[in-house]
């Protein structure tokens, strides 16, 4: 497994809840991951119901057999000040830059600056070790930006060292690059089996290609259950409505008892099984084009409670049985 996870896909795809959902699967048995929050909208909180994650490492879960998982919200004004202490050791100049408003200004004048921030903290993340020389976390995980703009994100720091041709902020985005190109990074996508995510996932995966960036795994969240197979689809459309009200009758549902009759349970049934045979025959198609995109595809229920603290706890098992971690 690539050490730091990143995931992506359409907005309303359920990104935030597979990225928590996926650390607590890595973290399981021991290990220990930190989860990355990029886009400022306190995502992760929410999902883990706890409180707004402040500028700092907070633990946040913990996993079955003792894995820890740790969250970030990344800051660009902070990471800004983490930037300009580690290169130019500023100290109180730092502070004194941000009162007067200047760290704002720098990220608002150079919009890729803030992605490069926020993709170099992480990278950060991944690189740290502790006293013993050991990796600090044995995955991150970041809840990255949307599919339109998650190959720009990533790739702003080849832009930068491209343009800074020496000197530390060459230096920081060559390292950040490293990391992000190489086998220690998987971009997973994550999507619904409707049109536009899917589409939505063709596109990503063609420019992150293009931009010869590690691509990981499909993962297709909200899957609702098989109500009817084949077999029953074909009947219900076969069938006359004669002995699809006696087949009623004789499962006691629609008689005398009820009051009713079996005959005018029929029309909302059928109605019923057009619209699961649409939507099946829908979700197969764009099945078969995901699977053509040449990734591993994994699938994720749809919670029938909703989605909880019980229930991530529930996604994560799901992603482990499927050898995710």
């Amino acid at each position: 497994m690539s050490r730091l996870q990143v995931v992506s896909g359409k907005g309303g795809t359920g990104k935030t809840t597979v990225a928590a959902a996926l650390a607590l699967a890595l973290a399981t048995e021991g290990k220990r991951t930190l989860l990355v929050e990029v886009e400022g909208r306190q995502g992760i909180a929410q999902v883990f119901e706890t409180e707004a994650l402040p500028y700092e490492e907070r633990k946040i879960a913990v996993a079955p057999g003792g894995g820890e998982v740790y969250a970030l919200a990344i800051d660009p004004e902070l990471a800004l000040l983490d930037y300009l202490q580690m290169f130019y050791k500023l100290g109180g100049a730092g502070r004194a830059l941000k009162k007067l408003g200047a760290i704002d200004f720098a990220t608002t004048i150079a919009p890729g600056l803030r992605d490069v921030l926020l993709t170099g903290k992480a990278c950060e993340a991944v690189r740290r070790k502790d006293k013993s020389g050991r990796f600090l976390y044995d995955y991150v995980v970041m809840d990255a930006p949307p599919t339109g703009r998650i190959t720009r994100f990533l790739n702003v720091n080849d832009e930068v060292a491209g343009l800074a041709k020496i000197g530390p902020i060459h230096n920081q985005a060559q390292a950040v690059m490293r990391v992000l190109k190489s086998r220690e990074t998987a971009v997973h996508l994550v999507s619904l089996l409707e049109e536009m995510p899917v589409q939505e996932t063709a596109d990503g995966i063609a420019d992150l290609r293009s931009a010869r960036l590690p691509l990981g795994r499909i993962i297709v969240n909200m899957v609702r259950p098989a109500v009817l197979d084949g077999d029953d689809l074909e009947f219900l459309q076969a069938a006359s409505r004669p002995s699809i009200a006696r087949s009623l009758s004789a499962a006691g549902l629609g008689g005398a008892r009820r009051g009713g009759h079996a005959e005018r349970l029929v029309d909302p049934l059928l109605e019923q099984a057009a619209e699961y045979a649409e939507r099946h025959t829908l979700e197969h198609e764009q099945r078969a084009v995901l699977r053509e995109l040449g990734l591993p595809l994994h699938e994720l229920p749809l919670l029938a409670e909703g989605m909880d603290l019980a229930g991530l706890y529930e996604l994560a098992t799901e992603l482990r049985q499927q050898g995710i971690s």
